[in-house]
């Protein structure tokens, strides 16, 4: 009888136990990640233990150690099955009902690609959601939080009501540190009312090739633009104190010439030297290292025929030897299957190469089983795990994760503030490049004007956000929260003009129209889906310009949104009194408006090469021969 009460009051203990640690809503710090240590040191198969050493110290909350003594204690206590967790990285959706996979791999981050989102996509939901992944992480036996990831691109992009900024391409013409390092800044903030802590960006790619379906992720074609702002971006996300909130951490990639590929195919191969090569396109990350930025993303092309997840040389001899970078690699999305062979081989050759942390969506069992049977052959070193876990473990030292794994709900009521977008407005107005301005056609008067307004991109926030917005292609239409430019245009006139807007221009009444104004340009996309091997305006775009034109309006401007620059025929050339290069503005079209009337001057310069026909690709300053329709730097202003 009392044999039978002890188990009784043992296991309401137990249950109450359990209650709470699933509670989502607190910051479980050290009290639970000890009684965790606790309960499954109690179940804990001994054998499989890597290491002899232990040590009855909480490491988590010992404030006289450093960082680097408490992942040593760490690191000895794991086994391999608890590293192999750490080294693992699956996708979001493929935990959707299995969220205890979590806690029963061991494993050591999540993320969600582009369009794996919550049920309704709100903050809140993003917000539980990353709370219960982090409840299961924090309840195994060494309780060490996981690290979020995202593709926070231009904003938090993922987020519907999130701030969208314009894409890289824009930020680059705006050639504005302070700017660019504020806009990461308020994607820190928006990313921690969701409680991830970790943004894949910045890119750091420099472009070479404007086929190349990413262009709109690089800043521009040349080094010197690209690592000035990379590093800006990376202090954004990552502040003076990383390990305060709402800091996250930065990622840079593609490591290495992702941008340099033949014909801008993506994925391609970049055929180059190594002089080259390290000028053009290493000079960002020698730059990042030196600011802190503790996770580098591989490409998934080659350089040279040599798969980069694959090239040894390049990961650890000079990424981590040479450059002496002290964070972790991680892979791009399943971009280990690329490489030849079974999933063993292709697990083996990546992992000795130098890959930490392997990017593996919904396949994370197979690869767990698979590494841990390589390590007990020998076909990967203990060494080698232990390097990738030490520094995977170590950044989430310095990230702060065992004090402040949880999300703050004082940061969602930021997520799409004014504030946060008065920032991404000013993002747009500098961004804006002023390529032709006839007879001074811009700026527009605000008083007593009849302005008619045509073009597939002039009232859909979908195309002027562009791709990695919502979902990972993006879409037309009203996919989130913003301001078009055709509202922005009517929010800016006064009562004494009128607006008046066919999207087509067909049949429209334009009599009395004092200007034109024809939005133009690309419809989302991303990665390869981009490559494009003409840059042409569509048909639908070439035949609304000969539409206003033929209606006889005096001034016709042309906005082009696009995510590069496009091959523009004589007839728009010869044609149009002024044409503005708006790029991907994101969600705050407001500020196009405000400087097509002169709230604000034009200050944007090309950070790419404007091309007069696609046969003269790839095309970049300092070419011996160099011949642009519109030259790097090139951007007018009002007098």
């Amino acid at each position: 009888m009392k044999k039978t009460t002890l188990y009784l009051a043992l296991l309401i203990v137990l249950l109450i136990f359990a209650t709470q640690t699933m509670a989502v809503d607190i910051g479980m710090t050290g009290a639970v990640r000890s009684k965790a240590k606790e309960l499954d040191a109690k179940v804990l198969d001994s054998k499989k233990a890597t290491t002899t050493t232990t040590t009855d110290t909480d490491t988590d909350t010992d404030t006289t150690l450093t960082i680097d003594q408490k992942v040593e204690a760490l690191l000895n206590r794991m086994t391999l099955e608890e590293k192999i967790g750490q080294m693992t990285l699956p996708d979001s959706a493929s935990l959707s009902g299995k969220a205890e996979d979590i806690k029963n791999y061991f494993i050591g981050a999540v993320l969600s690609g582009g369009g794996s989102d919550t049920a309704d996509n709100s903050p809140v939901s993003w917000a539980n959601q990353f709370n219960l992944f982090q409840t299961y992480a924090t309840q195994t036996r060494m309780a060490i939080p996981i690290l979020y990831g995202i593709d926070a691109v231009h904003g938090h992009n993922n987020v519907v009501g999130a701030v969208i900024f314009p894409h890289n391409i824009g930020m680059g013409c705006t050639n504005n540190e302070a700017l660019v390092e504020q806009a990461a800044q308020v994607t820190a903030e928006e990313m921690a009312g969701t409680g991830m802590n970790w943004a894949y960006a910045p890119c750091i790619a420099v472009a070479r090739d404007e086929r190349w379906g990413r262009t709109y992720e690089s800043f521009g074609e040349t080094p010197e633009l690209v690592k000035k702002l990379g590093v800006a971006h990376i202090k954004g996300l990552q502040g003076t104190d990383l390990s305060k909130r709402p800091n996250v951490l930065a990622c840079a990639k593609h490591y290495l010439g992702d941008g340099g590929t033949n014909q801008g195919i993506d994925q391609g191969d970049t055929v180059l030297n190594e002089t080259d090569l390290r000028a053009i396109h290493l000079a960002g990350y020698i730059d990042a290292i030196a600011a802190g930025v503790k996770t580098i993303m591989p490409s998934y092309s080659s350089w040279n025929g040599i798969k980069m997840h694959r090239n040894q040389y390049l990961l650890t001899d000079v990424l981590k030897t040479e450059l002496g970078f002290k964070g972790f690699v991680v892979s791009d999305w399943n971009a280990i299957n690329q490489l030849t062979g079974p999933l063993s081989n292709q697990i083996a050759t990546a992992v000795n190469a130098g890959v930490d942390m392997v990017m593996m969506s919904d396949s994370y069992i197979p690869f767990i089983n698979t590494l841990i049977s390589l390590v007990e052959e020998n076909t990967i070193s203990q060494s080698r795990i232990n390097d990738a876990v030490w520094r995977i473990l170590k950044v989430k030292y310095e990230l702060g994760l065992f004090d402040d794994a949880f999300e703050n709900r004082s940061y969602l009521t930021g997520i799409g503030s004014s504030a946060h977008r008065d920032v991404a407005r000013q993002c747009v107005r500098e961004s804006l490049v002023l390529l032709q301005n006839n007879n001074s056609a811009l700026p527009l008067s605000k008083d007593n004007i009849k302005i008619f307004v045509a073009g597939k991109n002039a009232d859909d926030l979908g195309n002027q956000c562009g791709g990695w917005t919502i979902s990972w292609q993006g879409d037309s239409g009203p996919t989130t929260t913003g301001t078009t430019i055709l509202q922005g245009i009517r929010d800016t006139v006064s009562a004494s003009s009128t607006v008046t807007y066919e999207k087509e221009g067909i049949g429209a009444d334009t009599s009395g129209a004092d200007v034109g104004v024809v939005v133009i340009g690309e419809t989302p996309y991303a990665e390869f889906e981009g490559d494009s091997i003409t840059l042409a305006l569509d048909d639908t775009d070439t035949a609304v310009f000969t539409q206003i034109k033929n209606a006889g309006i005096a001034k016709i401007i042309v906005i082009l949104v696009s995510g590069r620059p496009l091959i523009l025929p004589n007839d728009v050339l010869d044609n149009a009194d002024a044409i503005v290069a708006a790029w991907l503005p994101g969600t705050e079209g407001q500020g196009v408006a405000e400087v097509l009337f002169n709230d604000y001057n034009f200050k944007g310069k090309l950070s790419f090469s404007w091309p007069k026909n696609v046969n003269q690709l790839p095309l970049n300053y300092g070419d011996s021969s160099y011949e642009p329709l519109f030259s790097y730097g090139f951007g007018l202003t009002y007098p």
